[in-house]
């Protein structure tokens, strides 16, 4: 049916629709309950003051309300004064009632031809949404990489990842020389890691090393609500990379289109997307020269049948830089960049544990921002100092004028809590920063503690970070009180719950709670495990911070001469704290 005779019919039923309601008004408006009044009766009611409004209309009967709220009908005099009567004794006179009435019902049936005229245009509007959605698809060409690709050369670390995709390389390069043992090209790979670790970079470099287009997408681009759009697009997408021959579509955010299915909402949009992208990619022929590449950052989230063989063939990490991987990031961002003969980026690269590869180029951006500022010669290392705790905690605050003394030094002391329990506990962290300068995130200070690089963590590892973050609210309650402790340990706290959940829940580091993953176990129990965890969590919390309190207090003076410094300085790194601590004898 045509889109035209369509809007005639839906225009049809809004008149009928609206002819039958006035009808049924008009028959319900005119259905008042009325008396019949002869000519002298009316007469001598109107006498008494008993008539409230009288119609002049062209009828044959005389209508009108009497005071008591009834309607009446009487003979119509039509005399020429009979308007002037009715007046002089306080009657009141309308003489279009008809009309009225008319009025209404015209203006009724108008708004119900507005409301199905507003409804027909919403739905060509739509039509017209979904028209464009689908133009926009279909026009959908591969990125222009530019004059200079993205290449292996501009991804530094993730060697084992770089290897896995350099095998895509060869399938793309030469097909026919695993043709010839019967090996087929990987139709998809799924990579699976934190935010900002490269992994849109490796995709880029896969196209750019082959030498072939690159058709880049997000996962949200294929969610839309009108019925069909999404599996449209995925058709779109993939009839065009038919068409380009051998290329490699990058699919972002995979899990906005490819969570896993509930069975409940079998007939949705989304499954109806998801389904499209599996069809499309079982038909690929093989050795075609097509590779999807995804990206996620939660694997776990994903629906079995998208990383089945034949589909998503390999699922590659791509995780955190160690520190050599670090080391050749910051010289692969440095490069560009007129680095003073003061920076070590192999210290650097020591310094920022558990930094993505976009956080070691934002470190470097930052530097070179504050170096332009000041018109500098060269980035020097204060410039990337400065810069390393905008990347962490944000902005200095410049304006610390309407911060009170009494903050200060509860803030001083907190930070030194933390530095002094990691200096304590944990020999092998670096403490490469204790600040009590606010940042504009809202962080009253900080103490940058920095673990070495481990592939495990200990149980051991876990109770002192603890500790550790536990020593800021200590520190408070034994120089101020318990009734002075602020809200300044509220993320310290935090931190120190989710560590001590996990060796609960997942880990199975609790005696009294056993060796079980209780997320497995969720299902069977349900609230009995909760409660269980809360308090088996809450004695070991208290424990820990006993234990915390009771090392603090036996090093007070330490405590104290840390504080003071950083009330005098505003900021030291290791080497003050190393000397402060030292001369306080700490290690006698």
């Amino acid at each position: 049916m045509g889109l035209k005779k369509k809007n005639i019919i839906i225009v049809m039923i809004v008149l009928i629709l609206g002819l039958l309601s006035s009808l049924v008004y008009f028959k319900l408006y005119d259905k008042e309950e009325t008396i019949n009044l002869s000519y002298n009766q009316f007469i001598e009611k109107m006498k008494a003051g008993q008539v409230k409004t009288v119609y002049l209309v062209d009828d044959p009967k005389l209508k009108g309300i009497l005071k008591n709220g009834m309607s009446f009908a009487t003979d119509h005099p039509r005399t020429e004064n009979f308007k002037e009567i009715l007046l002089i004794n306080n009657v009141g006179v309308e003489e279009n009632k008809g009309n009225l009435m008319l009025t209404n019902i015209i203006s009724f049936i108008g708004f119900i031809i507005a409301f199905g005229a507003m409804g027909i245009f919403l739905s060509r509007q739509s039509s017209k949404q979904t028209s464009r959605e689908f133009s926009k698809m279909s026009n959908m060409e591969a990125v222009d990489q530019g004059d200079i690709k993205v290449t292996f050369a501009n991804v530094a670390g993730n060697h084992e990842a770089k290897e896995n995709i350099m095998d895509l390389v060869d399938f793309l390069r030469n097909p026919e020389k695993y043709a010839k043992y019967g090996a087929r090209i990987p139709r998809g790979v799924i990579l699976y890691g934190p935010p900002g670790t490269g992994k849109t970079l490796l995709a880029k470099a896969l196209a750019g090393e082959a030498n072939v287009p690159f058709f880049a997408v997000s996962g949200s681009d294929f969610v839309q609500i009108y019925a069909g759009l999404g599996a449209g697009r995925i058709r779109s997408l993939f009839k065009k990379a038919r068409e380009k021959g051998k290329c490699v579509i990058f699919i972002d955010e995979i899990d906005a289109l490819g969570k896993k299915r509930d069975g409940l909402n079998g007939n949705d949009e989304t499954d109806r997307t998801l389904n499209a992208l599996l069809t499309e990619m079982s038909g690929f022929h093989e050795n075609e020269g097509i590779i999807v590449i995804a990206a996620t950052n939660r694997l776990d989230t994903l629906d079995e049948a998208l990383l089945r063989p034949g589909r998503f063939d390999r699922q590659i990490e791509v995780g955190l830089p160690d520190v050599n991987a670090r080391h050749k990031i910051l010289k692969l961002y440095g490069k560009t960049k007129p680095l003073g003969k003061n920076i070590d980026l192999e210290r650097i690269a020591h310094e920022t544990v558990y930094f993505s590869g976009a956080q070691l180029e934002n470190l470097m951006n930052e530097s070179a921002i504050l170096a332009a500022k000041e018109s500098a010669e060269y980035i020097d290392k204060a410039h990337i100092d400065k810069a390393f705790y905008t990347v962490i905690a944000g902005e200095e605050k410049k304006d610390r004028s309407t911060i009170s003394e009494k903050d200060r030094e509860i803030t001083a002391y907190h930070e030194a809590g933390h530095a002094l329990m990691t200096k304590l506990i944990a020999p092998l962290n670096k403490v490469t920063k204790v600040t009590i300068i606010p940042s504009t995130k809202g962080a009253g200070g900080f103490s940058m503690n920095i673990p070495p690089d481990r592939m495990y963590r200990t149980k051991k590892d876990m109770i002192d970070n603890i500790k550790i973050a536990l020593a800021g609210r200590v520190a408070e309650e034994i120089i101020f009180g318990e009734e002075n402790i602020t809200t300044g340990a509220s993320n310290d706290i935090e931190k120190a719950t989710e560590i001590i959940v996990s060796m609960i829940k997942k880990f199975g580091m609790n005696k009294k709670v056993g060796l079980l993953n209780y997320d497995v176990l969720q299902g069977i129990r349900g609230a009995g495990i909760d409660a269980e965890i809360i308090k088996e969590a809450r004695r070991v919390m208290e424990d820990l911070y006993q234990q915390t309190k009771n090392m603090v207090y036996t090093h007070i003076e330490q405590l104290s001469i840390l504080a003071k410094e950083l009330l005098k300085k505003e900021t030291l790194n290791e080497e003050d704290i190393d000397q402060l601590i030292k001369q306080s004898k700490l290690y006698k």
